[in-house]
């Protein structure tokens, strides 16, 4: 599970916000009040997600999220009207009022785009995944005549056209033509 930062102007709302997700099983490191705080409490993390508030102290949510390491996520909890930035890398907006279960789907959803992110700088796969793409290669290879390197190509074609992961393309790829 990716560490979480908590950052908002007011410690009730932070504490709130820390306790609800630590009940949920996640690794809170800090709970803050303010962008310097926040960035304190990243502080070393290659990757994580920083749950925050829009206006600080001591700077904006925009300010803050500048500041963070490539490998961060921002989840901006604030009310439509405060949220400039849209269509931001590693920036995700939830409206307020939110609901409890709306939050933790949302740090779900984030943690699993830091698998996804992971998993494709790394190359490797779990014994799982790499059976799933060597089934869709072979079912490839025997069905459209390819080589093992074609079918490969394709696999890695596709995954790029749509902007999804080798695995995910495998998995189509087997749902499909496996009949």
């Amino acid at each position: 599970m990716s560490s979480i930062v908590v950052a908002f102007p007011k410690t009730e709302v932070a504490q709130r916000i820390r306790k609800i997700l630590m009940q949920s099983g996640y690794d809170v490191r800090a709970a803050c009040t303010t962008g310097a705080q926040a960035l304190a409490g990243i502080g070393g993390l290659e990757e994580g997600i920083v749950v925050c508030g829009a206006r600080f102290v001591d700077m904006m949510y925009t300010e803050l999220y500048e500041y963070l390491p490539e490998g961060v996520q921002m989840l901006l909890v604030a009310s439509a009207d405060h949220i400039i930035e849209r269509d931001v890398e590693n920036l995700v907006c939830l409206s307020m009022p939110m609901k409890v279960h709306e939050l933790l789907q949302t740090i779900k959803m984030m943690e699993a785009e830091h698998i996804r992110r992971r998993k494709r700088r790394s190359g490797h796969y779990s014994e799982e995944d790499a059976a799933v793409i060597g089934q869709a290669k072979a079912l490839l290879m025997e069905r459209n005549n390819l080589t093992e390197e074609e079918a490969h190509r394709y696999i890695q074609k596709r995954s790029m056209d749509n902007g999804t992961g080798l695995v995910e393309v495998a998995q189509m790829i087997l749902s499909l033509w496996s009949n």
